[in-house]
């Protein structure tokens, strides 16, 4: 099942905001993620806050759904104006799951257009929304860029049957090619999504995923390690044996193959898992995140933040339901990280990225380790960076303990 919401204090049932969130607002991007909850089949690896038809109950509904989100979102717009919150334009909207492309291209493009009344949306506005290969048409594709799409991000995860199987991927990997042509034909920019690290999966079924999703041409390339999630049926099999644990090893491998593979045919890394062909096909919402801005997170289980403070909704789709009909708010609890929680999530999101971290911006501690780093051929020396923290391909690799050599711990 779905991982736990973590602790925190109440949140107001009229979610109102701490005057502490205006501070700097102005000069804050403002984006917008909307979750959609459900998947046709929960693959085995994954334990995000998703739900098949089964596993749905009662006191919620995939055909009113889209009904209940676009509430969400006008609540939030009445909260940021009753807290004070300057109004801004939305600089990005992400639609993530699950699989939003579950429901009807209508349903994904009325809540698009709520958000373009409640928020207005900036006029080269980067709209996105996940998609599995199998549940997405030509038509429906079509139907997404005439309400407003630019983007869209497929789920290939792999293009080798045997290692699919092992994730509990249902689509035949030669719909990818057809949901990308799909995709480009209908004029949005498209990103795939790979998983290297399976059970399973050789270094020639990880060589043929890469080539193949090249193939594709896509603007833009996510390769993600697979990680084991407690609780997921995937980690009850390597507990009872029935599949081999995942191997450190074979991580680090992969990525540089994949990085190898990438750069040879034109992608730039600009995120330790992500590669794009420009600056212009990066992706601009979760380089938000990455930065530090704001957003609303609407929908069961979704996080938002906002100057700092931070909330997370009801987890199923039935009690966020219930908190939508009553007209209150779905949030289920809130914080403020300390200086140091701040301090530590900035490091570790900002040395991630292309950019980098201003050195200046580091404890000194933190910039007593830097020489130590080049030295290790870590982090690329100060002088061809302008002082900034950017991680060479070694650093990548070990970005984890960059981190923790930064932080003196």
């Amino acid at each position: 099942m779905p991982s736990a919401l973590p602790l925190g204090d109440p949140a107001p049932s009229n979610g109102l905001l701490p005057a502490t969130c205006l501070d700097g607002a102005a000069e804050r991007t403002f984006s917008v993620y909307v979750h959609i909850p459900f998947c046709a089949v929960r693959c085995g690896y994954c334990d995000f806050n998703t739900y098949t038809a089964h596993e749905l109950g009662s006191g919620s509904s995939q055909d009113t759904y889209a009904e209940a989100v676009s509430a969400e979102i006008a609540f939030g717009a009445k909260v940021l104006e009753e807290s004070g919150v300057p109004r801004r334009e939305v600089s990005t909207v992400f639609f993530g799951g699950g699989t939003p492309t579950l429901l009807p291209a209508s349903d994904l493009v009325r809540v698009l257009a709520e958000i373009r009344t409640q928020w207005d949306l900036a006029p080269d506005a980067e709209i996105t929304t996940e998609a599995n290969p199998d549940s997405v048409t030509r038509e429906s594709l079509q139907v997404l860029k005439d309400g407003g799409f630019t983007r869209v991000s497929i789920g290939m995860q792999s293009a080798v049957p045997h290692v699919l199987k092992t994730l509990d991927r249902t689509h035949n990997p030669e719909r990818v090619g057809m949901a990308v042509a799909w995709a480009k034909d209908a004029g949005l920019q498209v990103s795939v999504d790979l998983i290297y690290g399976t059970p399973g999966e050789s270094i020639q079924d990880w060589r043929t995923s890469v080539e193949t999703a090249l193939g594709y041409d896509p603007d833009h390339i996510s390769a993600y390690a697979l990680i084991i999630e407690e609780g997921t049926r995937l980690a009850g099999q390597i507990r009872r044996g029935e599949v081999a644990n995942i191997d450190d090893d074979d991580h680090a491998d992969k990525y540089l193959i994949a990085d190898e593979l990438f750069g040879a045919a034109g992608y730039n890394w600009y995120e330790v898992s992500n590669w794009s062909k420009d600056e212009s096909t990066r992706c601009l919402h979760n380089l938000a995140y990455w930065r530090g801005g704001d957003w609303w997170g609407a929908g069961p289980g979704a996080h938002s933040h906002v100057g700092g403070l931070r909330w997370w909704n009801v987890k199923h789709p039935a009690a966020y339901q219930q908190r939508i009909d009553a007209g209150t708010s779905p949030a289920a609890g809130r914080e403020t990280p300390d200086a140091e929680a701040r301090y530590l999530e900035k490091a570790m999101l900002l040395t991630r990225i292309v950019d980098g971290m201003d050195t200046a911006e580091l404890l000194p501690e933190g910039r007593k380790a830097i020489a130590g780093l080049i030295a290790d051929g870590l982090v690329v020396p100060e002088e061809a960076f302008a002082k900034k923290v950017v991680l060479t391909l070694q650093g990548r690799l070990l970005a984890d303990a960059v981190l923790r050599r930064l932080l003196d711990f």
